[in-house]
């Protein structure tokens, strides 16, 4: 039932996309014809406009010499003047000429041009009075046979008068412009037709990643948390479906831990209260002694219970943004605060050997309760008297905060183990108590911080815990990974 609108959803959204770049296009198009057809259709008409006036000067020239080229004579009246004319002008397809004499169309142009204004009556109708007048017109008529510019020139003689009218059809001199702006539309269509045809395609492209997004957002459940977006190329939806990817991976983080806390916490506190309630079930209430005994057994299971809570809930907040809050802070001072700490933690020779100047990016509180949980290891596997050394070192970019001791030690195949929730040696289960939480803790506060932790170990001569520090800040995109180990 989901399934449908979000379909829908997806189709309009590639549909406006669609239409969008279409009607842009369309406007685009539209405006670039508009003005190509305006500016053609302004330059013909200067053009018609320019070839009249020639043509009016020509004749203007020819009456004020008077003379006819041909018979050197002067010529006699407006007719010969405008016969003459008419001879020697040479005039388009879209041209036509003809002379008026004392109010009759007496001269017209040869036979071998094609227009004939003398033909159009409404035209002949249109120049008559202004032949008989003694201005120079141009204008534009408009009859039922078709749409002219026109010049009409008068001549006048003392005994006749006459006129040159000379007429251009802007019907037949736009018609270029016409099939031009016909075969500019049929293009315009084909391009449009086109456009759509590449934009579905390239749309749906480019929509694909927001298609995966959905379908891998409709695959997560609570069983299945792997579900993930492909990242294709560099651009912003790649970028959004990395950024999506490192959501679920923190989703899929949460859930894991939150299984894996009542995993923990069903198994490791069912032993304690299996303890305590056997033990209140077989208790004597009439006998002081065993009442004691048993008080004192049950209060020791209960605060074994308390720092086991509070180990898991330590682990359960390192997935939480705000696990560490980190600042700029002196190493040194860090150093000297955790040494004087950690003399309290067990009979040993506490030494320093070695302290780093230098500020780093880290929680303060947080560093020295990782730095504070290896120094109590160190106290826990080892025997009363032994050294236990601490130090502070700057390499290579990274702060160095260790701890070694002279234990028990570790098995090379070991080390993966005691680096595990609940994990521990046999030596080290034989030699003292624990939850095996503790490595735990330190490497969840060290991944906060983008930093690891370092064992070197080797059995019966001692342990050595490194805290490796990045000096500066650290963006958050590069803990995932590590976080994520710590986390499930």
């Amino acid at each position: 039932m989901t399934a449908q609108p979000d379909l829908v959803a997806r189709v309009t959204l590639r549909s406006r996309l669609i239409i969008t770049m279409v009607l842009l296009a369309v406007l685009a198009l539209l405006a670039s014809g508009a003005i190509v057809a305006v500016l053609q259709h302004r330059s013909i008409h200067g053009s018609v406009d320019d070839q009249l006036l020639r043509t009016r000067d020509e004749l203007r020239v020819l009456a004020e010499q008077g003379i006819d080229p041909e018979t050197g004579q002067a010529f006699a009246g407006p007719s010969e003047l405008l016969h003459t004319f008419l001879a020697r002008t040479v005039i388009g397809a879209a041209e036509g000429e003809l002379a008026v004499v004392d109010g009759q169309v007496l001269w017209v142009a040869s036979e071998d041009v094609p227009l004939r204004p003398e033909d159009d009556p409404d035209l002949v109708d249109h120049v008559m009075p202004l032949a008989a007048g003694d201005e120079i017109v141009v204008d534009t008529v408009r009859t039922d046979t078709s749409h002219y510019r026109v010049l009409v020139a008068p001549v006048q003689y003392p005994q006749s008068t006459g006129a040159l009218v000379h007429v251009f059809d802007l019907d037949l001199t736009e018609a270029e412009l016409r099939r031009t702006m016909t075969l500019y539309a049929a293009v315009a269509v084909g391009t449009v037709v086109l456009l759509v045809l590449v934009a579905w395609i390239a749309v749906g492209r480019l929509l694909r990643p927001i298609e995966e997004l959905r379908k891998a957002a409709d695959s997560i459940d609570e069983r299945d948390l792997t579900t993930r977006v492909p990242v294709r190329g560099r651009d912003d939806l790649a970028a959004l479906s990395a950024t999506i990817n490192r959501m679920l991976d923190r989703v899929q983080r949460s859930v894991e831990g939150q299984r894996q806390l009542l995993d923990d916490v069903g198994h490791e506190l069912r032993t304690p209260i299996t303890v305590v309630r056997g033990h209140m079930e077989l208790v004597d209430a009439e006998d002081p002694v065993d009442v004691r005994d048993t008080r004192a057994l049950v209060l020791d299971e209960l605060d074994r219970m308390g720092v086991l809570v509070g180990d898991m809930l330590m682990l359960a907040k390192a997935t939480e943004s705000d696990f560490v809050q980190p600042r700029w802070f002196d190493i040194a001072a860090l150093t000297d605060q955790v040494l004087e700490k950690a003399r309290a933690l067990g009979n040993r020779r506490w030494r320093l050997e070695r302290i780093a100047s230098t500020e780093a990016f880290l929680d303060p509180g947080r560093m020295t309760q990782a730095w504070l949980q290896l120094a109590a290891n160190a106290v826990k596997y080892s025997e009363p008297g032994t050294a236990v050394t601490l130090g502070s070192a700057l390499e290579r970019g990274e702060v160095l905060m260790w701890v070694r001791d002279e234990g028990i030690g570790i098995e090379p195949d070991q080390l993966a183990l005691v680096r595990e929730r609940f994990g521990r040696t046999k030596a080290g289960a034989a030699h003292a108590q624990g939850a095996g939480l503790g490595l735990s803790i330190v490497e969840s506060i060290m991944a906060a911080h983008g930093g690891r932790l370092d064992i070197e170990s080797t059995v019966g001569e001692g342990s050595t815990f490194t805290l490796v520090l990045p000096l500066g800040p650290v963006d958050p995109a590069d803990l995932e990974p590590t976080l994520k180990m710590e986390a499930i």
